[in-house]
């Protein structure tokens, strides 16, 4: 249990076992793994991937596929983690005196796995080397809120945006794990402390992905609102609304901060953090399902009900049966609402072990990849039905198209 009291003052059990900088690492690297298996199921589906984010595709039979070398890079990470994982465990023996003072190797660890994504290794090393630096290329500009042309790579931006919203906490994590290492008589080790350099740092990073896609969010307003008007596009609306329902975000993590540093026992504030979960969880969940992945669940009756689809889906289901889908809109709900265990007397400090907020954490990583599968495949959809033969990939995004937009394949 993380609250073992032999080590409740220094460490908890847990951090005994996996401190915070290895758990940061092992869900950057479960994360790699994740888009290889992302990109060879849709392989598999001929879904392509590339052509939709504007990556250059293979140009002989004779190349890999692209999943390959996301494999290729993910087990060159895990291989080194899990040796470095092994000699920590071989020297510390969770001794909490030794797991402190060898706080340098799992950072060791974070600095070559940074390394390893941001320096131009030679291609003799066999690590892929196009694939890094678009990602490279994709983080300088989306750093601050940037976002490509519909013709460069739009969609590519607008997912990895998406996806660091889902990493929000564990980036917080990386910024108390430097933190606790860098400060006077610390160690990164330690049992986490997340009001590290100041009770605002935290709340601040958690809050930087979805400034981010807030952002892109209006400057795709900008843009639409600029262009001449289509039917397709419409006013650019949709875009406010995305907008507003990253900005749900903000009360989060404010009345979180407020609740953790300043007013732990205001009734009041506890209650504005329960409505302000509760609306971004909503809105999120309907956007994830009536605008990402373009399912008429919160269509009216006659578009929900049309017999040309399954009841609340759409008519092009390219990942699998209906029941699938169901399936995962009912997870889709369930995960986004995991902070209601704090609602529960029975559960809430269990929420507060290091281990729960781990299990959560990996949980958020897990619903954030299933979506891709889905966001992915409505894009494929949106792309390659009839209504849109002439246009471009990536001409139509987010849901911008207001026309029939369930087609049968060819």
């Amino acid at each position: 249990m993380d609250g073992d009291p032999a080590v409740e003052s220094e460490l908890d059990s847990f951090s005994l076992t996996f401190p915070l900088p290895y758990r940061v690492a092992c869900i950057v690297v479960l994360a790699v793994w994740g888009w290889g298996f992302n990109l060879h199921y849709l392989y598999f589906l001929k879904i392509d991937v590339p052509a939709l984010i504007r990556y250059p595709g293979r140009t002989s039979p004779h190349q890999p596929p692209h999943h390959r070398s996301v494999y290729r890079l993910a087990i060159v990470l895990s291989s080194i983690f899990s040796f470095s994982l092994f000699v920590f465990w071989i020297f510390t023996r969770r001794n909490p005196g030794l797991v402190l003072a060898w706080d340098w190797l799992p950072l060791l660890y974070l600095a070559v796995l940074l390394a390893l994504f941001v320096l131009p290794f030679p291609r003799t090393t066999g690590l892929p080397h196009a694939g890094r630096a678009r990602l490279r290329g994709i983080f300088r500009r989306i750093a601050l809120g940037g976002i490509a042309e519909a013709k460069d790579g739009k969609f590519g931006d607008i997912l990895l945006a998406d996806v660091l919203t889902s990493y929000a906490k564990v980036l917080g994590d990386l910024y108390v794990a430097g933190c606790m290492f860098l400060r006077t008589g610390g160690s990164a080790t330690a049992r986490p402390d997340r009001g590290c350099g100041g009770t605002l740092f935290v709340p601040l990073i958690l809050a930087v992905p979805s400034m981010i896609r807030l952002r892109q969010c209006l400057i795709e307003y900008g843009r639409v609102r600029r262009a001449p008007m289509r039917e397709a596009t419409g006013w650019g609306g949709q875009h406010l609304a995305n907008a507003l329902k990253y900005s749900t975000a903000f009360p989060v993590i404010l009345l979180s901060a407020l609740q953790r540093n300043w007013a732990p026992d205001s009734t009041a504030i506890y209650r504005l953090w329960v409505a302000a979960c509760t609306l971004n969880s909503l809105y999120s969940f309907y956007w994830d399902v009536a605008k990402d992945w373009d399912l008429t669940l919160f269509d009216g009756a006659r578009a929900r009900n049309n017999p040309e689809h399954p009841l609340g889906l759409r008519r092009t289901l390219r990942l699998g049966p209906p029941t699938l889908y169901y399936g995962v809109v009912a997870l889709d709900l369930v995960l986004r609402c995991t902070w209601s265990l704090k609602l529960s007397p029975h559960l809430d400090h269990i929420a507060d072990f290091e281990s729960s907020i781990f299990i959560v954490e990996l949980l958020e990583v897990l619903r954030r990849w299933i979506w891709i599968f889905f966001r992915v495949e409505t894009e494929w959809i949106r792309n390659n039905s009839a209504p849109l033969v002439g246009l471009g990939i990536n001409d139509i995004m987010l849901g911008d198209y207001q026309g029939s937009r369930y087609e049968d394949e060819d």
